[in-house]
């Protein structure tokens, strides 16, 4: 049987710390575990189908020259979500808008990681019967639980006592993640340890770059800012957190997630729609900082309370299996070949 030879479209593996980067290097390594496909990655050949994981303009443009083959994007981010996200000239943000809906138009199909989205596409003129949904994936070879000794070794790395309470956060230095939130709270709770890896990914376009940047540089005592951590390392950082909570405006199915559960990491979220149809109630809530640090204080003194939603986490991490999720893609690109 000749396998479908796909050509994987990306520049999201160009700057570190972001989720739209390792979502891409997960769904290649994954695909490539495949004996019906031909992988390729950035290539000038011709083939089945053209997948782009980013919205270059190169990839656009290759789209609409593929017209015999099949281009599918994926959607990681709607117009919606770029507000709180970047900072531009009102103009060149509208304008930048609509570019994202005509890229997505240009697909034959779009791959939402996050069914709640497939409305949104509607609603900027994108019918749903071009959209499938997919979930992200997260290798359970890359991120683990780890040995106690190896934590202990961890934290002493960075400079945090053994018996600390660890809140972790993780993402992009940006205003819709969440991060003002992250340090308000860790001021009500100066006996625990806030450390928040991510940095500005961005650069001076992010939003709210000037006022991040000056809680980044005097944050509080028991507030760590690490900055962009290599994606290798990631995993040691859940391992030495002891829940992680991004407090986030607005998502899409964050990475940072599916890579902590698979350390049996508690999650402590904003209570957003979007999370309901993916983590199935099985994670902590709420929507005011109030809410969050009395969350946060529970979690500290009850341990009942806490391996609860550890066990939580880890029945999320057997869900979003790897059989399960190569299944779905094997699945889509077939199907998309033979119409």
């Amino acid at each position: 049987m000749k396998k479908i030879s796909i050509n994987m479209l990306s520049s999201a593996d160009k700057v570190d710390g972001q989720g739209v980067g390792s979502a891409y290097l997960e769904q290649v390594g994954l695909v490539k575990e495949s004996d019906k496909f031909k992988i390729l990655v950035n290539s000038k050949e011709r083939t089945d189908i053209i997948h782009c994981h980013t919205i270059d303009i190169k990839s656009y443009f290759r789209m609409k020259k593929n017209k015999n083959g099949v281009n599918v994007s994926y959607v990681h981010f709607l117009p919606t979500t770029l507000d709180g996200s970047i900072k531009l000239p009102k103009v060149a943000f509208k304008i930048f808008k609509k570019y994202v809906i005509e890229f997505y138009n240009t697909a034959n199909h779009l791959v939402v990681v996050n069914p709640i989205f497939i409305k949104d596409l509607e609603e900027c003129g994108i019918s749903s019967k071009k959209i499938t949904y997919i979930p992200n994936y997260v290798s359970k070879e890359k991120f683990y639980k780890i040995k106690p000794k190896e934590k202990k070794e961890l934290r002493e790395k960075y400079g945090i006592k053994e018996d600390a309470f660890v809140v972790l956060g993780a993402g992009q230095v940006q205003t819709r993640k969440g991060v003002k939130d992250f340090v308000e709270c860790a001021k009500k709770l100066p006996k625990v340890t806030f450390v928040w890896c991510g940095g500005f990914s961005f650069g001076k376009i992010t939003d709210g770059y000037e006022e991040l940047k000056e809680i980044m540089e005097n944050p509080p005592k028991n507030v760590k800012f690490l900055g962009i951590i290599p994606r290798t390392e990631m995993n040691n950082m859940y391992n030495m957190a002891d829940v992680l909570f991004m407090p986030s405006y607005n998502e899409l199915f964050p990475m940072a997630i599916l890579e902590a559960i698979n350390s049996k990491t508690p999650l402590l979220l904003r209570d957003l729609d979007l999370y309901k149809d993916i983590l199935f109630d099985k994670y902590l809530k709420a929507n005011t900082n109030k809410e969050f640090i009395k969350i946060l204080k529970e979690l500290v003194e009850d341990k009942k309370l806490y391996n609860k939603y550890s066990k939580l986490s880890n029945e999320l991490s057997e869900f979003y299996s790897k059989e399960h999720v190569l299944e779905l893609w094997e699945e889509f690109y077939t199907n998309i070949v033979k119409k």
